[in-house]
């Protein structure tokens, strides 16, 4: 298969689903521009911050995509699936799926005050399937948290097992070093002297090309246990700093350096029109233990359907979106964008395989190693183009961190608030605290990140996926309750339930006989993996239960 011609196809079904359905569920639900949104409603400075469309736009695109879109594809295409599966699934999950679920968690959110989907539980489905789906969000977030964790520390990580040092990754890591504190001045500029969008713009250019530069220039050489600590700390500020002085800023800034790559690669491509040399199709069960369903659709994760954007879409953009009118290419757009993103991982990695052989390493470096090849045919350097483009993979999963830190603090505190006096009003008050609401989630996030994102990638995956399904049922029973249209969610909805569920069974059923047989068994991240897994099961069954018996019942007047 032709890169080239993939490409195209899939910019075609992708700009045709978002003009076609993403419109047709903007009119079915109804947007109404003159209605005030939640940011202004409840502003506080704090989350609810009006903020202009393209920065939030900048905001829910680099949050939402993550590591997902480059690694999940990559990691399909050496499971062995083939690439007609994976496109597929991409092109169609993203447009029926993950997209559908991103705009109704965004639009449902707006018009619940910008509260998030556990508070959507509470009030169509109950108290009870609140608490549940607070403790499903809280474990999700842990295990983002560890697989992006030890991505970043991978991408900033000095030196190779032997001690050689990696010149640019020193490079990326100095870049993302500069880029927090130039963040945190861009966020104080735009505060203060409130320049336009296109003064923003240049701003923000301008900040980003001088910290390139600055970080090719002065790499930094330090081990990936090391980053692995500075990491964590950064999430810990990050998670508890308002939103206008660094999460808002950061955003904006990556999301010209992701956009810019995304450009870059799709140019490349047109260049070099590579050659996508895997199978289209191999077998339903490639290798030992490894199954089309449910594997491909969890292994993919952010790159079709996404769980985690729900908590994006519902629990910061929400509170910054300044007009109903920008739901749709805020949420719907996005996703749009991120499908195009994991075509581009596919791409990259078939290009590289030699005889139906995939190249051997992480899917950072086969993607940035491949888009790189492509832009050399431009006329760039391959030593900057790498650089180039490791940075953008890390800034795409250090701007999750930062939000899926917040999101863990902000679900671990709601589980806390509304208890009553007396003792019990101490430990929720002591328990509901940011500082140690976010010690609780990074503290269970780091022992997994030690065990590396391979191991915790197919169980982060499941976990994605059910909570897609979980969102999407709360988005049905609002709709249901509010009398307006919600069939379109139902199959997403039941195919996400059983596609997770099967999926967590067989990762059950895999870490319990290592348990019991004689393969060495490590409780810190074995065990921890058996634990959440099964936790996990048994929250989404409550959940989707609770959710479904509401859906069965009668329309609300």
């Amino acid at each position: 298969m032709n890169g080239l011609a993939m490409l195209v196809i899939s910019a075609i079904v992708l700009l045709a689903g978002y003009v076609l359905y993403g419109r047709y569920l903007a009119r079915k639900w109804g947007i109404d521009p003159h209605r005030k949104t939640p940011a202004y409603e409840f502003e506080d400075g704090v989350d609810y911050v009006p903020t202009k469309p393209s920065v939030v736009f900048g905001h829910q695109f680099a949050s939402i995509a993550g590591a997902g879109p480059i690694n999940g594809p990559i990691l399909a295409a050496i499971f062995g699936f083939g690439w007609l599966p994976i496109l597929l699934w991409i092109l169609l999950g993203g447009v029926f799926f993950g997209a559908v679920q991103d705009f109704a968690s965004l639009y449902a959110s707006i018009k619940n005050k910008g509260k998030t989907i556990g508070y959507l539980i509470e009030l169509y489905v109950g108290k009870t399937g609140k608490t549940l789906f607070l403790i499903f969000v809280w474990l999700f977030s842990i295990l983002v948290v560890a697989a992006f964790a030890d991505i970043v520390a991978g991408t900033f990580m000095g030196y190779t097992k032997d001690g050689a040092q990696i010149q640019a990754n020193a490079a990326v890591a100095m870049t993302s070093t500069l880029f927090i504190f130039a963040a945190i001045a861009l966020g104080f500029y735009i505060r203060k002297a409130r320049p336009g969008g296109i003064n923003s713009a240049i701003v923000a250019i301008i900040t980003l090309a001088v910290c390139i530069a600055l970080g090719m220039l002065f790499p930094i050489f330090i081990p990936k246990t090391a980053w692995l600590y500075i990491v964590f700390i950064y999430i810990f500020i990050a998670s508890i700093t308002p939103v206008w002085a660094l999460l808002q800023p950061r955003d904006y800034l990556n999301s010209f350096l992701l956009v810019a790559m995304i450009v870059a690669a799709f140019i490349g491509v047109i260049v070099a029109a590579p050659s996508v040399s895997i199978p289209a199709y191999t077998s339903f069960n490639p290798s030992a233990g490894v199954y089309l369903f449910p594997i491909l659709f969890v292994t993919v994760a952010c790159g079709a359907v996404s769980g985690f954007h729900s908590l994006v879409s519902s629990g910061t953009t929400s509170k910054q979106l300044s007009n109903e009118k920008h739901i749709l290419p805020i949420s719907y757009g996005a996703m749009m964008v991120e499908c195009l993103l994991a075509v581009l991982s596919l791409i990259a990695v078939g290009s590289l395989a030699v005889g139906g052989v995939l190249p051997k390493g992480t899917p950072p470096v086969i993607f940035a190693n491949a888009i790189s090849g492509f832009l050399v045919q431009l006329g760039l350097p391959q030593q900057a183009a790498y650089t180039v483009i490791t940075l953008a993979i890390s800034a795409f999963a250090l701007t999750s961190l930062d939000s899926v830190a917040r999101v863990g603090r902000l679900a671990f505190q709601e589980l806390f608030s509304g208890s009553g006096d007396g003792e019990q009003g101490a430990i929720a008050k002591f328990f509901g605290n940011k500082y140690i609401a976010t010690i609780f989630t990074l503290i269970f996030g780091y022992f997994l990140a030690v065990a590396g994102y391979q191991n915790i990638w197919p169980l982060f995956g499941s976990a994605n996926q059910l909570l897609a399904a979980l969102a999407l049922i709360a988005c049905a029973v609002f709709l249901k309750k509010t009398n307006r249209q919600g069939a379109m969610l139902y199959i997403p909805m039941i195919a996400m339930l059983a596609v997770t569920f099967t999926a967590l069974f067989f990762t059950i059923s895999a870490k319990w006989g290592k348990l019991m047989g004689d393969a060495p068994f490590a409780f810190a991240s074995d065990g921890l993996q058996l634990i959440f897994a099964v936790l996990l099961l048994f929250l989404g069954i409550m959940v989707a239960v609770s959710g479904i018996s509401k859906l069965r019942g009668n329309k609300a007047a």
